[in-house]
């Protein structure tokens, strides 16, 4: 059986024609009234005991008529016409069913009750009566056609019989005007009469009805040439209409006809040139430029600077001016003083100075003076973003105060955020400073010792470029780290999944804060 959904569905893909009469919507033979229900659920009906509502037929063709207007205007229209409006969620499924995208739909119940359809007879009465007085008006307009040839054709014979002109009833006028010649004035007019135009009474009727022979002519051939289809031999076929043979053809001939002219044609030998002497290049004296990283190429021989005991590549870095000032007598000394020969003792010769290291094995010795005190200050590194609930502004609150306050709340406040914060915390009645940074890359191999703890946020960017390549298994596995997050919300899956201490708490219960913050310092005393 027809149902008004199928039908509505049909009709829109193949865009025929749905007509409304009479609070009825007719599908060709079938007619149902407007108000009739489809089997089309709304959202929300039919859930949790609710009653089941359908969607009315005049209104899904009234969206369909109104589909490219906005939700807003359409419901505003439906609203105005008095018509239920579909709901916005429905609107996208119901229209890709409708326009014959999705074959079926979720909404579309199926043991819903359908009601039984009207079948309308008086289309095809009148299809019946309108096309007996198409042929009715045709055979009209034939007749009167015919009749209007008919007079053409008589006014033709008429003037083809004007044409010949008779000899019998001509008589001459004169001595000197022959018959001859009144019969060749005589021709001479009717031939004149036959170009111009001759106005009678029923001049206009005649225009009207070559007008309407020359529509009925126009019809014809339009029909006719609509039929016609053009015969393809295989000659027309072979023959190019976009292409000449003169200017494409004669090209690609000319072209093959240059080759083998050219295979053919024989070959010239080149004169031998017998090859000239080559020419000796006198070289060229070029100035050499000072360069301190260079001097070795100034020190060609060794015997130059063998008098005078100079190494090119000593250095005096890392000793006093004294040192060098008296460098000769202590060096005679320590040779006084030491045996020569002894096993792993250099021997150096007397009055000569002490050995220069190079300048690049003098940079990696450590510094002779006194070197920076190390920092021993345990560092705490916090998220950078902005969404973390710890950041530079209420991390002192948090971890120092055991409070919680927003960083909205600090904002509003006037707080600053600064580069780095130092805790200060009580412990035995000694007082321990802590430093919280936000900004690790910084931190050289010696600070990263010191780290004791990190908070996470959950994404695994937020280690990129850490010492451990990042890892964080193997970072937490070599610092303390946690999370703080709100008991009502849902945990991230990578904190989860990782070995993290965490501090939930509550998002309206401020006095509960303490007890959880505490847990942090407990955790990082153990």
């Amino acid at each position: 059986m027809a149902d008004p959904l199928s039908l509505l569905r049909q009709y829109n893909i193949n865009k025929k024609e749905i007509v409304e009469r009479d609070s009825q919507i007719i599908f060709g033979e079938f007619s149902w009234p407007k108000s009739v229900k489809t089997n089309y659920l709304k959202y929300g009906s039919g859930k949790k005991g609710a009653p089941r509502e359908y969607y009315t037929l005049e209104c899904l063709l009234y969206l369909l008529k109104n589909v490219m207007l906005q939700h807003s205007v359409y419901v505003r229209q439906c609203a105005a016409e008095d018509i239920p409006a579909v709901n916005r969620p429905d609107r996208k499924e119901l229209l890709a069913y409708l326009n014959g995208e999705t074959t079926t739909c979720a909404s579309i119940d199926k043991s819903a009750p359908l009601e039984i359809p009207t079948q309308v007879k008086r289309a095809a009465e009148g299809e019946a009566i309108s096309g007996e007085v198409a042929a009715k008006k045709a055979r009209f307009e034939e007749t009167q056609v015919q009749k209007v040839r008919e007079q053409l054709a008589a006014r033709w014979d008429v003037n083809q019989k004007e044409t010949a002109v008779n000899m019998d009833n001509i008589k001459s006028l004169s001595e000197t005007m022959s018959v001859e010649k009144i019969a060749a004035i005589k021709a001479k007019r009717l031939a004149n009469k036959r170009t111009t135009i001759k106005r009678t009474d029923n001049d206009e009727a005649m225009g009207t009805d070559l007008r309407a022979i020359l529509d009925y002519d126009v019809d014809s051939t339009k029909d006719i040439i609509s039929r016609e289809r053009q015969w393809r031999t295989r000659t027309s076929i072979l023959q190019s209409t976009g292409k000449i043979f003169a200017k494409n053809i004669f090209a690609m001939l000319q072209g093959v006809k240059a080759r083998e002219e050219g295979r053919n044609r024989p070959q010239v030998q080149n004169p031998i040139k017998m090859p000239e002497p080559a020419r000796i290049a006198k070289p060229q004296p070029q100035l050499s430029q000072y360069n301190r990283y260079d001097q070795e190429r100034f020190n060609r021989q060794k015997e130059e600077t063998e008098g005078f005991k100079i190494d090119t590549l000593g250095t005096y870095h890392g000793m006093s001016l004294k040192s060098v000032t008296e460098g000769s007598l202590a060096q005679r000394k320590a040779q006084a003083n030491s045996q020569p020969g002894a096993p792993g003792m250099p021997s150096s010769a007397p009055g000569r100075p002490k050995e220069l290291i190079p300048t690049a094995q003098a940079r990696q010795l450590p510094p002779s003076g006194p070197q920076k005190r190390p920092s021993r200050t345990p560092i705490i590194i916090i998220p950078s973003a902005n969404t973390s609930l710890i950041t530079m502004l209420n991390v002192k609150d948090i971890l120092q105060e055991l409070r919680y306050l927003s960083t909205a709340e600090k904002k509003l406040q006037g707080c600053q955020r600064d580069s780095e914060v130092l805790l200060q915390r009580k412990r035995n009645n000694q007082t321990v400073s802590y430093r919280v940074i936000d900004n690790p890359i910084k931190l050289s191999q010696q600070d990263w010792q010191r780290v004791v703890a990190v908070f996470v946020m959950g994404p695994q960017w937020q280690f990129k470029g850490w010492p451990w390549d990042g890892n964080p298994v193997e970072i937490f596995s070599k610092i303390c780290a946690f999370h703080l997050c709100f008991s009502e919300l849902k945990l991230d899956a990578n904190v989860e999944r990782w070995s993290v201490t965490l501090l939930r708490l509550s998002q309206n219960k401020r006095h509960l804060d303490r007890a959880v913050l505490s847990k942090f310092w407990e955790t990082l005393d153990k």
